[in-house]
């Protein structure tokens, strides 16, 4: 129960101190604009470096309370706001990949496998996103990708690749089979809408 026995649903989220200031922006713009966009109240702790959400659950759908989260989560790993707005868009979702996983906790192995993510000049992570529509993000020990649920299982599984080793060629004719794959799958789908 909130002030005045309403009730209140609360949840928390941490950021990386370097992000804060991100999720508020610039005079609160940020901040506001999560806030209007899915009527979540928001109360940033910058020195605990966590971000407290709070719904009345008679006024806003608990599903909200997830949008605002995900959008904080997701700047939180590194995403400009504007890219992680995205994530209001019903059928976009938010993945995360810990590298470590792949890799242990070596920094030298981290680095090595964040590169070949990367690639040179971000060529790499360019190409993934190209060919899966997505926006990808290396973050720390981190991938964070972007997009519609088709879309971010193939840019998954093109990091996982590179992270488990395989050659940038092997990742990069996976991405070109998925995307002519996807291409197909969505002129079916239309087709079935016209009729």
């Amino acid at each position: 129960m909130g002030e005045g026995g309403r009730r209140v649903i609360r949840e928390y989220v941490s950021v990386p101190p370097d992000r804060i200031g991100v999720v508020i922006g610039d005079r609160g713009t940020i901040k506001s604009r999560i806030e209007e966009s899915t009527g979540v109240a928001l109360t940033v702790d910058s020195s605990s470096s966590s971000v407290m959400l709070e719904i009345d659950p008679d006024k806003t759908p608990y599903e909200n309370m997830m949008k605002a989260k995900n959008i904080i989560t997701a700047i939180g790993y590194g995403f400009s706001p504007e890219k992680a707005f995205k994530l209001l868009e019903d059928d976009v979702i938010l993945d995360v990949i810990d590298l470590t996983i792949y890799v242990g906790t070596s920094k030298n192995h981290l680095t090595r496998i964040k590169g070949r993510i990367i690639g040179e000049n971000g060529k790499t992570r360019k190409i993934i996103e190209e060919y899966t529509g997505t926006f990808v993000s290396v973050y720390s020990n981190y991938v964070a990708i972007i997009g519609t649920y088709e879309n971010v299982s193939v840019a998954r599984r093109a990091v996982e690749m590179l992270a488990s080793g395989k050659p940038h060629n092997a990742v990069y004719s996976f991405l070109d089979r998925e995307k002519r794959r996807l291409k197909k799958l969505e002129f079916e789908l239309w087709e079935k809408r016209k009729f």
